[in-house]
């Protein structure tokens, strides 16, 4: 058996080094290849450089104790950006043809969120299998839920959360007031819309739109509801209102 490892392992060699012979040479990455480790571990810390090239915003993050490069969907950050990393692909020795660069190690991240742990991820519902590298979202500003009515032909955030799996893929509309709001986190703006409906992990809604609004707005929403919304990396979502239309009353 050890005769046959020892003739494999040298065919294996003859042909790399034909291959070097030949003149063939190694692919440009263009994108993300086959990952060398995959990681969950998620990291935060300050820009330290920054650039885009071929859809990608490459930052090299500087966490106090290390820099680490890091690439993701092109986001707008500038150096002395607080940012958090929600794990990613790690890879060694990647080239950048387009940056005339090489990459001693960089991570390729499903995403790069502008304003540190604290602010990466609206997380009321969030769960998964890593719950330990999930931001802890900074409290949500008491606001006063009174006198808020349901919308004609609309729910409550409560009646939102009880019907979630008959209601997937559906438009809803519902009215509540601003209790958190987030910009420019995977090129959303994220609220967390309460009525003063549900208990304790059926009453705080989050919505994703382009629209602005503050804490404490009264704001009439319609958007399509998921279900079990997964975004990787340990965010899981029981329900969630995508790409809504808001407005403000």
């Amino acid at each position: 058996m050890k005769k046959v490892h020892v003739i494999v392992a040298v065919a294996v060699a003859l042909a790399l080094v034909a291959g070097c012979k030949n003149g063939v040479k190694k692919a440009e990455k263009t994108e993300p290849a086959a990952p060398a480790v995959q990681t969950d571990a998620g990291i935060s810390g300050k820009v330290a450089e920054t650039m885009d090239a071929s859809g990608y915003t490459y930052v090299q993050v500087d966490t106090g104790k290390e820099q680490i490069w890091v690439a993701g969907p092109q986001t707008a950050v500038k150096v002395g950006d607080e940012v958090y990393i929600p794990g990613g692909s790690t890879m060694a020795n990647f080239e950048s043809k387009t940056l005339n660069r090489t990459f001693e190690q960089i991570i390729f991240a499903p995403s790069i969120m502008v304003g540190g742990a604290d602010q990466a991820m609206p997380a009321a519902q969030a769960s998964g299998p890593n719950p330990q590298v999930v931001p802890t979202p900074t409290p949500a500003v008491q606001v006063d839920l009174s006198g808020i009515t349901k919308p004609k032909d609309g729910k409550t955030v409560e009646e939102i959360f009880a019907g979630r799996q008959d209601l997937n893929g559906k438009n809803v509309l519902l009215r509540g007031k601003v209790v958190k709001f987030m910009s420019g986190i995977m090129g959303k703006n994220w609220l967390h819309v309460k009525d003063g409906t549900g208990a304790p992990g059926t009453n705080d809604l989050v919505v994703t739109t382009q629209a602005q609004a503050k804490i404490g707005d009264t704001v009439l929403v319609k958007g399509t509801l998921a279900a079990d919304k997964d975004f990787g990396s340990g965010y899981r979502y029981d329900v969630i209102v995508e790409d809504a239309n808001v407005t403000v009353e």
